[in-house]
Protein backbone atom coordinates (compact mmCIF):
# COMPACT_ATOMS: atom_id res chain seq x y z
CA UNK A 1 0.00 0.00 0.00
CA UNK A 2 1.00 3.64 -0.74
CA UNK A 3 -0.52 4.87 2.57
CA UNK A 4 1.06 2.94 5.14
CA UNK A 5 -2.21 1.07 6.87
CA UNK A 6 -0.52 -1.70 9.68
CA UNK A 7 -2.19 -4.41 10.95
CA UNK A 8 -2.20 -2.62 14.00
CA UNK A 9 -3.73 0.07 13.31
CA UNK A 10 -6.61 -1.91 11.93
CA UNK A 11 -7.11 -3.19 15.28
CA UNK A 12 -6.92 -0.16 17.52
CA UNK A 13 -10.23 1.13 14.97
CA UNK A 14 -11.76 -2.19 15.61
CA UNK A 15 -10.48 -2.01 19.09
CA UNK A 16 -11.79 0.85 19.72
CA UNK A 17 -15.47 0.41 18.06
CA UNK A 18 -16.06 -2.75 19.52
CA UNK A 19 -14.75 -1.77 23.39
CA UNK A 20 -15.90 1.43 23.29
CA UNK A 21 -19.45 1.51 21.62
CA UNK A 22 -20.51 -2.03 22.58
CA UNK A 23 -18.66 -3.40 25.89
CA UNK A 24 -17.22 -5.93 23.56
CA UNK A 25 -13.43 -7.20 23.26
CA UNK A 26 -12.23 -9.31 20.46
CA UNK A 27 -8.68 -10.88 20.04
CA UNK A 28 -6.60 -10.50 17.19
CA UNK A 29 -5.72 -13.95 15.33
CA UNK A 30 -1.94 -13.12 13.96
CA UNK A 31 -1.55 -14.57 10.41
CA UNK A 32 -0.80 -18.09 9.88
CA UNK A 33 -3.07 -19.21 12.77
CA UNK A 34 -6.80 -19.34 11.42
CA UNK A 35 -7.48 -21.98 8.97
CA UNK A 36 -9.21 -21.10 5.28
CA UNK A 37 -12.84 -21.50 7.19
CA UNK A 38 -12.15 -19.03 9.66
CA UNK A 39 -15.07 -16.87 8.70
CA UNK A 40 -18.42 -18.73 8.41
CA UNK A 41 -19.90 -19.06 4.12
CA UNK A 42 -23.00 -17.01 5.03
CA UNK A 43 -21.92 -13.94 7.46
CA UNK A 44 -22.76 -10.15 7.39
CA UNK A 45 -20.61 -7.84 5.31
CA UNK A 46 -20.24 -4.04 5.37
CA UNK A 47 -18.64 -1.63 3.32
CA UNK A 48 -17.55 1.60 2.43
CA UNK A 49 -15.89 3.25 -0.39
CA UNK A 50 -12.94 6.28 0.07
CA UNK A 51 -12.06 8.72 -3.05
CA UNK A 52 -9.45 11.33 -2.60
CA UNK A 53 -6.18 10.84 -2.84
CA UNK A 54 -6.65 7.74 -1.47
CA UNK A 55 -8.86 5.43 -3.27
CA UNK A 56 -10.18 2.22 -1.41
CA UNK A 57 -12.59 0.45 -0.26
CA UNK A 58 -12.83 -0.74 3.57
CA UNK A 59 -15.03 -4.07 4.37
CA UNK A 60 -16.31 -5.62 7.55
CA UNK A 61 -16.89 -9.09 7.44
CA UNK A 62 -18.80 -10.44 10.62
CA UNK A 63 -19.74 -13.85 11.49
CA UNK A 64 -24.15 -15.17 11.91
CA UNK A 65 -23.35 -15.30 15.55
CA UNK A 66 -21.26 -12.49 16.16
CA UNK A 67 -23.30 -9.84 14.67
CA UNK A 68 -26.47 -11.52 15.95
CA UNK A 69 -24.93 -10.51 19.79
CA UNK A 70 -23.33 -7.03 18.16
CA UNK A 71 -26.69 -6.02 17.00
CA UNK A 72 -28.30 -6.80 20.37
CA UNK A 73 -25.88 -4.78 22.03
CA UNK A 74 -26.15 -1.73 19.71
CA UNK A 75 -29.92 -2.10 20.07
CA UNK A 76 -30.32 -3.34 24.29
CA UNK A 77 -32.25 -5.74 23.19
CA UNK A 78 -31.68 -10.00 23.43
CA UNK A 79 -30.60 -11.61 20.45
CA UNK A 80 -33.97 -13.26 19.64
CA UNK A 81 -35.68 -10.08 19.13
CA UNK A 82 -32.90 -8.88 16.47
CA UNK A 83 -34.12 -9.59 13.09
CA UNK A 84 -32.38 -9.96 9.60
CA UNK A 85 -32.33 -5.94 8.48
CA UNK A 86 -31.36 -4.90 12.00
CA UNK A 87 -27.86 -7.01 11.27
CA UNK A 88 -27.56 -5.16 8.65
CA UNK A 89 -28.23 -1.85 9.89
CA UNK A 90 -25.50 -2.63 12.24
CA UNK A 91 -23.25 -3.75 10.14
CA UNK A 92 -23.54 -0.37 8.00
CA UNK A 93 -22.75 0.97 11.38
CA UNK A 94 -19.80 -0.87 12.27
CA UNK A 95 -18.12 -0.45 8.58
CA UNK A 96 -18.88 3.31 8.94
CA UNK A 97 -17.19 3.30 12.86
CA UNK A 98 -14.21 1.55 11.38
CA UNK A 99 -13.84 3.21 8.47
CA UNK A 100 -14.38 6.72 9.89
CA UNK A 101 -11.85 6.19 12.38
CA UNK A 102 -9.26 4.59 9.35
CA UNK A 103 -9.98 7.17 7.01
CA UNK A 104 -8.63 9.91 9.74
CA UNK A 105 -5.27 8.49 9.47
CA UNK A 106 -5.64 9.18 5.27
CA UNK A 107 -4.00 11.81 3.41
CA UNK A 108 -6.22 14.78 2.54
CA UNK A 109 -9.14 15.34 0.64
CA UNK A 110 -10.54 11.59 1.16
CA UNK A 111 -14.39 11.35 1.27
CA UNK A 112 -16.28 8.19 2.28
CA UNK A 113 -19.30 7.05 0.79
CA UNK A 114 -22.61 5.98 2.73
CA UNK A 115 -21.88 2.43 4.23
CA UNK A 116 -23.39 -0.56 2.41
CA UNK A 117 -24.17 -4.26 3.61
CA UNK A 118 -25.44 -7.61 2.81
CA UNK A 119 -25.69 -11.01 3.63
CA UNK A 120 -22.71 -12.89 2.23
CA UNK A 121 -22.84 -16.40 1.32
CA UNK A 122 -19.42 -16.77 -0.23
CA UNK A 123 -16.16 -17.97 1.58
CA UNK A 124 -13.27 -16.01 2.94
CA UNK A 125 -9.82 -17.07 3.47
CA UNK A 126 -7.14 -16.65 6.69
CA UNK A 127 -5.53 -13.04 6.89
CA UNK A 128 -3.74 -11.88 4.21
CA UNK A 129 -1.03 -9.06 3.66
CA UNK A 130 -0.82 -8.43 -0.27
CA UNK A 131 -0.23 -5.40 -2.21
CA UNK A 132 -3.12 -2.74 -2.00
CA UNK A 133 -4.98 -5.07 0.75
CA UNK A 134 -4.98 -6.01 4.22
CA UNK A 135 -6.76 -8.47 5.70
CA UNK A 136 -7.29 -8.78 9.95
CA UNK A 137 -8.69 -11.29 11.62
CA UNK A 138 -10.44 -11.16 15.38
CA UNK A 139 -12.04 -13.85 17.19
CA UNK A 140 -15.30 -13.77 19.85
CA UNK A 141 -17.16 -16.00 21.75
CA UNK A 142 -19.53 -15.60 19.35
CA UNK A 143 -17.75 -15.98 16.05
CA UNK A 144 -15.48 -14.02 14.16
CA UNK A 145 -14.47 -10.64 12.18
CA UNK A 146 -13.03 -9.22 9.56
CA UNK A 147 -11.50 -5.89 8.29
CA UNK A 148 -9.93 -5.59 4.66
CA UNK A 149 -8.86 -2.43 3.37
CA UNK A 150 -8.16 -2.79 -0.46
CA UNK A 151 -6.31 -0.06 -1.73
CA UNK A 152 -7.21 1.07 -5.52
CA UNK A 153 -3.98 2.12 -7.63
CA UNK A 154 -4.57 6.03 -7.65
CA UNK A 155 -4.80 5.76 -11.88
CA UNK A 156 -7.74 3.10 -11.27
CA UNK A 157 -10.11 6.15 -11.03
CA UNK A 158 -10.33 8.37 -14.00
CA UNK A 159 -12.59 10.62 -12.79
CA UNK A 160 -9.50 11.68 -10.17
CA UNK A 161 -7.37 13.94 -12.21
CA UNK A 162 -3.13 13.17 -11.42
CA UNK A 163 -2.76 16.89 -10.40
CA UNK A 164 -4.45 15.79 -7.27
CA UNK A 165 -1.14 13.46 -6.26
CA UNK A 166 1.20 16.57 -7.01
CA UNK A 167 1.91 19.47 -4.43
CA UNK A 168 0.61 22.55 -5.00
CA UNK A 169 3.89 23.42 -4.48
CA UNK A 170 5.44 21.95 -7.46
CA UNK A 171 2.93 23.05 -9.88
CA UNK A 172 3.90 26.82 -9.40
Amino acid sequence: MRTQITAESVENASSQFWEQMLGMSLTRVLKGTVSDSALDRRHVLGSCELTGVWNGRIEVRISMGLALHATAAMLMQSPGQVQPEDMLDAAREIANMIAGTIKSALPRPCAMSVPSAEIADRQVGSPTRAAGLLSVFFRHSEGTFQVSVCEESPLARPEISVAWLIPATAMA
